[in-house]
């Protein structure tokens, strides 16, 4: 059965619903312009894009109508599962008769060497790119292949908006029903076709009670904003701490498996090396380095074997938060007593008139004198 996002998926900027910025007609008699996109579909004018926005805001849906109005083969790729060898495919298979214009979701999972190789295809216009990402593309796609293309950004659909895909849906539910859907949806439609469809799947009758139980069932899916996100990385954080490498496993597996970003993963080990293992063993912020850089270079799947060999080297370090609290012990006198006098003899005497006030003087005589401002003399941070 087809699910109920790709039934009512709108075929044309007619039936598309949000994005005016982007899409809208425009209004000659406030001399506002039509979007951009609006503006490419209506003119042909074919070029590489990415669109940048929150989940469930229409991206697949716009590069879509974008290529059939263009007349172009669209090719849909997921960055988390496709490789250089998909990119190949692509290549191979084009007709020549029409442009291929290739949709790669997720292009923020791409890794350096992957953009490389997609890169040239790219600028020779052998492929279209329409890219999708939810991160800033100014961070997770290399320079030369963000050149050649626009950045456009979507927003969260309005609650009008979503009322109006609640509509195309044609299903019943009360006033009640239908806010508190929207406010769970928080601007994203494709949570919220996900939850409709369960709860009338499980109990035909859609009201609060249904929703709310279709909820809590094994049809909804883990979402990367909302509450499961964040208890499952505070228990991978939290094992890690105990040093229970087995517990830290397991949601480390639940979040790859549920689409986590890896790269989300791997900061959050590096944070925990400086912030929970730190002066016990410094060699733990060395190997998340190595496990970050490597999820960078690597890519899903294999990047996940990364992440487990760090996994069980910072869980079975030994810890200590000694230089995290005393960096905090630094903030409350900063924030106390501001930018206090720095001693003369560790400024930086860059000209003659600063040598002639001594900046700098005595440094190499007295390097072990207590260098903090003189209303902090004697303070330890680091306990």
């Amino acid at each position: 059965m087809e699910p109920l996002a790709a039934k009512i998926r709108p075929k044309n900027l007619k039936e598309f619903i949000g994005q005016e910025h982007l899409v809208g007609p425009g209004n000659p008699s406030t001399g506002l312009g039509a979007g951009p996109i609006r503006e490419a579909i209506e003119k042909k004018h074919l070029f590489s894009f990415i669109l940048w926005g929150p989940p469930g805001v229409g991206k697949t849906t716009l590069a879509k109508i974008y290529a059939n109005a263009l007349g172009a083969d669209f090719v849909e790729l997921s960055a988390v599962s496709a490789g250089k060898d998909d990119i190949k495919e692509v290549v191979k298979g084009q007709a020549g008769l029409r442009p291929t214009i290739l949709f790669l979701d997720e292009i923020h999972r791409f890794n350096k060497a992957q953009q490389d190789f997609l890169l040239p295809f790219v600028e020779t216009g052998r492929i279209t790119l329409v890219g999708a990402t939810t991160e800033n593309p100014s961070f997770e796609v290399i320079s030369p292949l963000l050149s050649r293309c626009r950045v456009f950004v979507l927003n969260e659909l309005s609650p009008e908006e979503l009322s109006k895909i609640i509509d195309r849906t044609g299903i019943a539910m009360d006033k009640a029903a239908r806010e508190w859907v929207i406010n769970f949806a928080n601007g994203d439609a494709r949570q919220l076709l996900g939850l409709l469809e369960a709860t009338q799947a499980l109990y035909k009758e859609v009201n609060i009670q249904t929703l709310t139980d279709a909820l809590q069932s094994k049809y909804i899916r883990y979402d990367k904003k909302g509450d499961e996100h964040y208890d499952t990385i505070s228990a991978f954080i939290k094992s890690m701490r105990a040093s229970q490498p087995d517990a830290a496993l397991y949601y480390l597996a639940r979040m790859v498996e549920a689409g986590e970003d890896p790269k989300f993963i791997a900061r959050r080990m590096v944070i925990f090396a400086s912030e929970d293992v730190g002066l016990a063993d410094p060699m733990a912020l060395e190997v998340a380095n190595n496990v970050f850089r490597a999820v960078e270079v690597i890519g899903l799947p294999e990047c996940a074997i990364n992440l487990a060999h760090g996994v069980c080297y910072l869980s079975g370090a030994p810890k200590t938060k000694r230089s995290y609290e005393a960096y905090f012990r630094a903030v409350e006198d900063v924030k106390q007593y501001g930018n206090l006098p720095i001693p003369l003899q560790i400024r930086n005497p860059v000209t003659k008139l600063m040598k002639d006030l001594d900046y700098g003087k005595g440094y190499e005589r007295y390097p072990k004198n207590d260098l903090l401002p003189e209303k902090l003399k004697g303070k330890k941070y680091l306990i």
